[in-house]
């Protein structure tokens, strides 16, 4: 279960430099001071595209870690479950599809369906080991 944690881990490096590599550009292009930057909304005034990849990581910041709480505690517990890597995977297979949506195009219906399916296979992901430590079923 360390595995698809440190994949979604690196997924997030890459997006932290994908949003530094959008967003300074814009900034100097844009002549972005550093009172401007200071004030709350100051990279809204940036095109669109120079924001989502900011919007994403600030995304992989939130229900992540809820996923990687569970993992590590799978793995503390030493739950080993074929289902629990798989939907492991899944979600962060779900979670990179909806960081390259958010961070190109970003087209909300497209995001909303990988946010929904990866946040059912998360719950799924609970449902499942909770049914594995309480030896539920």
């Amino acid at each position: 279960m360390i595995q698809p944690v440190l994949a979604l881990i690196a997924w997030s490096m890459v997006m932290l430099v994908w949003l530094y590599v959008r967003r300074l550009p814009a900034l100097w292009r844009y002549a972005v001071t550093e009172p401007d930057l200071r004030a709350r909304d100051a990279a809204r005034s940036l095109p669109p595209q120079a924001q989502w990849p900011a919007d994403n990581y600030n995304n992989l910041l939130e229900q992540p870690t809820l996923f990687y709480a569970l993992c590590l505690g799978i793995y503390i517990y030493g739950l080993n479950s074929p289902d629990l890597e798989y939907l492991a995977w899944l979600y962060v297979a779900l979670r990179v599809i909806h960081s390259i949506v958010q961070a190109t195009w970003n087209e909300a219906v497209v995001r909303f369906c990988m946010f929904i399916a990866s946040s059912g296979v998360l719950g799924l992901l609970c449902l499942q080991t909770i049914r594995l430590v309480f030896n539920i079923f």
